[in-house]
């Protein structure tokens, strides 16, 4: 069974930066398609980013593009998304996910394994 952890959420300013981690156990992340989610509060989830498990090739929403960036770090088992440029809306809980449907599969009906999720605000 995989378990995933998510870390790294926080308090920032507007136009600063945080780096998410997403941790598993009990199974090797790279066999799976691995997906960022979030949650503001009294809006529906979205993905946000999400990475192949076939070539690791990268996908993003477009309110992520060119400031967001998600990355396999296969050594620890972990995978990354680094936050830039952050506004007040990317205020959410942000969640991993994994599963092995393709990135555009899973934007629209989710994945299979989830985080507990981890708690970014960015407020001045």
């Amino acid at each position: 069974q995989l378990h995933l952890v998510e870390s790294g959420g926080g308090l920032v300013q507007p136009g600063g930066s945080l780096r998410l981690s997403c941790a598993a156990s009990g199974s090797t992340l790279d066999y799976y398609t691995i997906g960022w989610f979030r949650q503001a509060p009294g809006k529906e989830r979205e993905g946000v980013s999400c990475i192949s498990n076939t070539n690791s090739t990268t996908y993003y929403a477009d309110s992520a593009k060119g400031r967001f960036t998600i990355s396999r770090d296969n050594a620890k088992n972990t995978v990354l998304l680094q936050l830039n440029s952050l506004k007040p809306e990317d205020t959410a809980v942000y969640y991993c996910a994994a599963g092995q449907r393709p990135c555009s599969w899973a934007f629209s009906h989710g994945m299979d394994y989830w985080g507990g999720g981890t708690l970014v605000r960015v407020s001045s």
